[in-house]
């Protein structure tokens, strides 16, 4: 298969703080660039993704209902009283950034410093002030719940659950992912993967969830979770997937850990960095590399 020239990326993406960025089309590679050694790193948020393909799998075998209200499948760490609004959330809304609180918690910069071990009590005791599946507030409350969710049921921590479902098959060999204060896998961020591992989520995603012929994650979790579930005043959001333009949907990290699935040209684009302006490497991701698949 022709390579792909990126001399034009590699030219716009100067000063940005790129380490890797690999380019596939119809499953084969044809561009990649280093400027950095390619080991593991922590890749943020694009954990997340993960976390939705668990929960993909984890409904496929009847442990969790997208439809299970949080009171019912946390109805051992309420607090004293459930206001109505956190008794209407349901799993979606754990998926979609609509949640119901205003106010984003279990960030990165604040989980070193919480004082309480029990943060699924804690997350459920935070006001909820909207309605669930009205706004959209990028908080880790989500995401982490939800991975709790698929851990209790499975009875493993994310990474035990995933390796015989997903990384195993993908030839990912067992990750670190980060754990919280009582042990849990924290899946609103923390995995450390490669760029080609991080790579390998776009692929599968591009394939409806099939790799070398096995269904890991149900095609119609793929395209559920990857279309628009949420109005976040930009392209829209899925479960734990950001879309884009081009109709294209992406995992995506903090400064700059991306897979961004391109279905119109069969493609799929996947960068790490330390980039602190996202615009800017997006649009030369747009400009020099899009127009050549």
């Amino acid at each position: 298969m022709e390579r792909l020239d990126l001399t034009g990326f590699i030219r716009r993406a100067e000063g940005l703080g790129l380490i890797s960025v690999m380019v596939s089309r119809h499953g084969q590679e044809i561009a990649r660039h280093n400027w950095d050694d390619d080991c593991r790193r922590n890749i943020y948020s694009a954990s997340k993704s993960f976390t939705s393909a668990a929960v993909g799998i984890a409904q496929r075998e009847g442990l969790v209902s997208l439809d299970e209200r949080l009171v019912d499948a946390f109805y051992r760490d309420l607090p004293e009283k459930v206001c109505d609004n956190l008794s209407r959330a349901t799993v979606r809304d754990l998926l979609t950034m609509q949640l119901g609180q205003r106010t984003p918690w279990l960030m990165g910069g604040e989980r070193p410093y919480i004082c309480g071990d029990d943060w699924v009590r804690m997350a459920l005791s935070r006001p909820f002030e909207d309605e669930p599946g009205t706004r959209f507030v990028y908080s880790n409350v989500g995401p982490y719940l939800a991975g709790i969710l698929v851990q209790r049921r499975a009875g493993c921590d994310l990474v035990s659950y995933l390796t015989p479902r997903l990384f195993g098959p993908m030839g990912i060999r067992r990750p670190t992912w980060e754990i919280d204060a009582q042990g849990y896998t924290f899946g609103a961020g923390g995995l450390f993967l490669n760029l080609p591992e991080l790579h390998k989520l776009g692929l599968l995603y591009l394939n409806d969830g099939a790799w070398n012929g096995k269904q890991l994650v149900p095609r119609e979790w793929v395209w559920e979770s990857t279309a628009k579930q949420a109005d976040n005043g930009s392209y829209g959001y899925g479960y734990l997937f950001w879309r884009g333009e081009r109709n294209s949907f992406r995992a995506d990290g903090k400064y700059c850990q991306w897979s961004i699935v391109l279905r119109d040209r069969d493609a799929v684009i996947s960068t790490m960095a330390e980039c602190r302006d996202g615009e800017r490497l997006n649009r030369a991701v747009f400009d020099e590399i899009y127009p050549q698949l």
